[in-house]
């Protein structure tokens, strides 16, 4: 499953930095730039698929840090795969494999491209949701299962 999702999320980065502009680089063509999926569903929902390019962490915090982000991604991604080796319930291990995969995948970006590619674009009503992309969607994912299967009962 891990190996699928950065699979996935290293397709779907190539071909976006290979075929799209830069919405920060470029006119707006549909809504933002990219290709549009929907404008305007349920009355103020906007989807596209656009290039953007981030050098920090989420938001693009610590851009100026690029390096030391990446040690710390690096030693974070060691530090959750000893633990899943180590320590972890098996009912966590989609989780965590989800985490580890979206974190690799964002790596592997800095590698080579300098920076983490994102291509999902989303506005509700008015409010830009920060560009996302698939790496960034499996950790999310991740943390929410972790979250509900780490429950006590």
């Amino acid at each position: 499953m891990g190996l699928f999702i950065i699979f996935i999320d290293i397709l779907t980065k190539y071909w976006t930095q290979t075929h799209l502009p830069n919405i920060y680089e470029s006119l707006p063509i549909f809504p933002y730039g990219g290709i549009g999926f929907f404008q305007n569903f349920l009355g103020g929902i906007d989807f596209s698929w656009v290039l953007a390019t981030n050098k920090g962490a989420a938001w693009g915090l610590g851009a100026e840090y690029q390096m030391a982000l990446m040690v710390f991604r690096i030693l974070l991604v060691i530090a959750i795969l000893f633990y899943a080796l180590f320590y972890s319930n098996p009912k966590n291990d989609f989780g965590l494999t989800l985490v580890i995969a979206g974190a690799l995948g964002n790596i592997i970006d800095f590698f080579v491209y300098g920076h983490v590619i994102d291509m999902f674009k989303f506005t509700f009503w008015g409010y830009h949701y920060p560009v996302f992309n698939v790496a960034d969607s499996a950790i999310f994912i991740g943390i929410v299962w972790l979250l509900f299967t780490s429950r006590k009962k």
